[in-house]
């Protein structure tokens, strides 16, 4: 959309107000958004045009314009079509104006708003707009409604009587009255503060065991229903076991709209009573229902999406076990187990089919095969697939290296999303002649390898960190968790010669098409030798080359700055320090105690700030370097698989597989998270589960109960241990 300065103004002054950001830093980022810039590359290298703004407040930005950007479209609309019908006045254009939400403006509109047929539409016809103004002024003191009714009276207009002349002229008024902005601000603002959310259960439901028996007759305060609650009785809803409802404080808000309407002592009064009832109950009631209720489920919506994507990231960036030889299993009974081998980049070595669960003829033979693959490609660690027959096939696979006297690491891995890759167009392209379940296999692997570079290949939707993300708002879904994936491969950088098309694709500037395109110019042309390299390929012009090339690592390139994030438009900035210190570029990025010698102040131009040569002087420290925690598992006890075997009060070791607003879900490898309520994170007041654990963090817990019939297992952390808090996967926050 073509905005001209006028409504920019107005655009970058409501962010600025939304934001609380300053001025420049508001007016610099829509700049740099509307040029085409990612958030990725503003966030990290433009910090002296933003004043350091982070990607959560860039994106915020980006979101605002969107929404205030569409606003003025649908204000230009408005006021386009009021002017056209001649009603345009100068009070009615400032109020459209001056409205900052999107339900304000409509509000305004409503009045001028192209209709169906209405009762008052058809009043109109019927000549009662007279009628209706004699009634609204309310000067008549004296007389009977039927004595000013009756030169309205026109059976050949079905006004047979009085009566139905008053009834008629209500309905116009009714529908004023409905229509009127600060009426229906008035109608909204009551019952959000007041309103009452319920739910009861479903007639044919009742007596049932369901996970809705908690709603089954329930109510809340519409404004104090948390995001989860209101998911889980929409869903309850949606599977017909749930009947929900809000209930509204219709007295007072009737009592409000009579007072708007009526005044003094007009003989009208009992009718006008009767009118301010009617266009409460028959006009406003019910929309103005339906629309807090899209309220309360927009608002669950970003709360649940914004959980999900908190967790995606944690997952995302597990710290990677790295580039070693990997035996990844993906276990099966009637079926088998699918064994594959990947070297230390996650190329496919080989892959075998075994049968250890299907009686003991084939165990032995079983044991053979694992054990020469291991051996034949000097495996160094084994990743196991959580599934159907995960713990049997782990404890398997412990025994038979035990028995053979090799200690290696077995890991259990989350195969979340792994049917959904070995059925992808992804996984047809990497292995076209191989199996489904091989395909699963050799990703089990690689995730163990690096979960990141793996598990952009699923539909972030897939991977299970996320509740009720079927339920929720599926287009803002997609761009949050995209922006996320997006965030956290950026935020690690790409290798550019080993990276899979689906991983380059989420590096800045360059989505699926110029991925592909760099893949098949390394397939034809072999590795990339520089960044500068990336200009040969097909359609790669200069502005994909600055969004991309600071997120792109070559190991052991032409260019010893081409394996960091230092982004080529400042290489020169680079090159001058190692010419003051007097040594080359390859000395300045190995020897890391060169780099205390520099003096920052030295290269601060206009457009080179601190900010920026502090992340160089970051980079030259630690060259090439992941960004990610190190690598921690949990270890199951080999006696707990399942729900049954637990007992309460035992110690168990678990991984964090989700956390939500109301606690965190834990895997003990039963096959069934149990929850950590917020209650028993830590022994401290909780605010937000996340400030106590993130997905992806090992933990210990104690069992507080295991319900095998409803598959409910409650966990406690702060009671396995003293303190509560437990190490994160990787040692500390991210």
């Amino acid at each position: 959309m073509t905005l001209d300065n006028d409504r920019m103004h107005a655009i970058l002054g409501s962010i600025i107000e939304a934001t609380g950001l300053k001025p420049f830093q508001v007016e610099q980022s829509v700049e740099l958004l509307r040029e085409g810039a990612t958030v990725p590359f503003i966030a990290r290298y433009r910090k002296e045009r933003t004043g350091e703004l982070d990607e959560v407040q860039i994106r915020a930005v980006e979101d605002l314009l969107a929404y205030y950007s569409e606003l003025e479209e649908r204000r230009s609309t408005i006021l386009k079509s009021i002017g056209e019908q001649g009603k345009l006045t100068a009070e009615l254009r400032e109020r459209i104006e001056s409205a900052r939400q999107k339900n304000e403006l409509e509000d305004l509109y409503l009045p001028y708003k192209p209709k169906r047929r209405t009762k008052a539409t058809i009043a109109r016809e019927r000549g009662l707009e007279p009628l209706a103004d004699l009634m609204a002024a309310q000067d008549l003191i004296s007389g009977t409604p039927e004595q000013a009714a009756l030169p309205f009276i026109d059976p050949e207009r079905d006004l047979p009587d009085a009566a139905a002349a008053l009834e008629g002229a209500g309905h116009i008024l009714a529908e004023r009255l409905a229509d009127d902005a600060d009426v229906r601000a008035m109608v909204r603002r009551l019952t959000a503060e007041q309103g009452i959310f319920s739910s009861r259960v479903a007639a044919d439901k009742k007596g049932q065991v369901s996970k809705f028996e908690m709603y089954y007759d329930y109510r809340e305060p519409l404004k104090a229903v948390p995001s989860h609650r209101m998911l889980a009785m929409r869903r309850g809803e949606k599977e017909e076991v749930l009947l929900l409802a809000s209930v509204a404080p219709a007295e007072e808000i009737t009592a409000g709209l009579k007072s708007r309407l009526i005044r003094g002592g007009s003989v009208f009064r009992p009718i006008l009573e009767i009118v301010a009832e009617d266009a409460y109950k028959r006009l406003i009631a019910t929309s103005i229902e339906v629309e807090l209720r899209l309220e309360s489920k927009n608002s669950a919506d970003e709360t649940a999406i914004r959980v999900f994507a908190r967790n995606l990231r944690n997952l995302l960036l597990a710290p990677p076990a790295g580039g070693k030889r990997v035996l990844g299993i993906d276990p099966g009974l009637r079926t088998g187990s699918k064994l594959a081998a990947v070297d230390p980049t996650g190329r496919f070595l080989e892959h075998v089919t075994i049968y250890p669960h299907t009686g003991a003829g084939r165990v032995t033979q079983a044991r053979q095969d694992l054990l020469r693959l291991v051996e034949a490609h000097d495996i160094e660690m084994i990743a196991v697939g959580n599934g159907t027959a995960g713990r049997e096939m782990e404890l398997f696979v412990k025994e038979t290296l035990t028995g053979a006297g090799k200690l290696l690491p077995v890991v259990m891995v989350s195969e979340a999303g792994a049917s959904v890759y070995s059925a992808s167009e992804i996984a047809r392209e990497e292995f076209p002649e191989l199996d489904l379940t091989v395909r699963g296999a050799i990703s089990i692997a690689r995730r163990l390898q690096d979960p990141l570079a793996e598990l952009v290949k699923i539909d972030p939707k897939s991977i299970g960190v996320g509740q009720y993300q079927h339920d929720v708002n599926q287009a803002l879904l997609k761009k949050s968790l995209d922006g996320v994936v997006e965030s956290c491969v950026n935020y690690v950088g790409v290798d550019l010669n080993t990276a899979s098309w689906a991983l380059l694709s989420y590096v800045s500037g360059l989505g699926p098409a110029l991925a592909k395109a760099i893949a098949r110019h390394r397939d034809e042309n072999g590795p990339f030798s520089s960044r500068k390299g990336l200009l040969k390929v097909p359609r790669f012009g200069g502005k994909a080359f600055e969004q991309a090339a600071g997120f792109l690592r070559i190991r052991q390139g032409a260019h010893p700055l081409d394996n960091t994030a230092v982004h080529p438009e400042r290489y020169g900035v680079v090159a001058a320090m190692a010419a003051d210190l007097g040594v080359s570029l390859e000395q300045l990025t190995s020897e890391p105690a060169l780099v205390n010698r520099i003096d920052l102040t030295r290269y601060v131009t206009e457009e080179v700030g601190l900010p920026t040569l502090n992340d160089i002087l970051a980079e030259l420290k630690k060259p090439g370097r992941d960004p990610r925690s190190q690598f921690r598992t949990a270890s199951f006890r080999d006696d707990i698989r399942e729900i049954s075997d637990l007992r309460e009060g035992m110690i168990l070791q678990g991984i964090v597989t989700n956390v939500t607003a109301f606690g965190a879900f834990v895997d003990i490898g039963v096959h069934q998270d149990g929850l950590v309520h917020i209650s028993h994170l830590a022994n401290r007041y909780v605010r937000d589960p996340n400030d106590a654990v993130q997905a992806g963090d090992v933990v210990k817990v104690k069992v507080l109960s295991a319900d095998a019939l409803r598959k409910r297992i409650a966990l406690s952390i702060k009671e396995a241990e003293p303190g509560g808090m437990q190490e994160p996967a990787g040692g500390g926050k991210r």
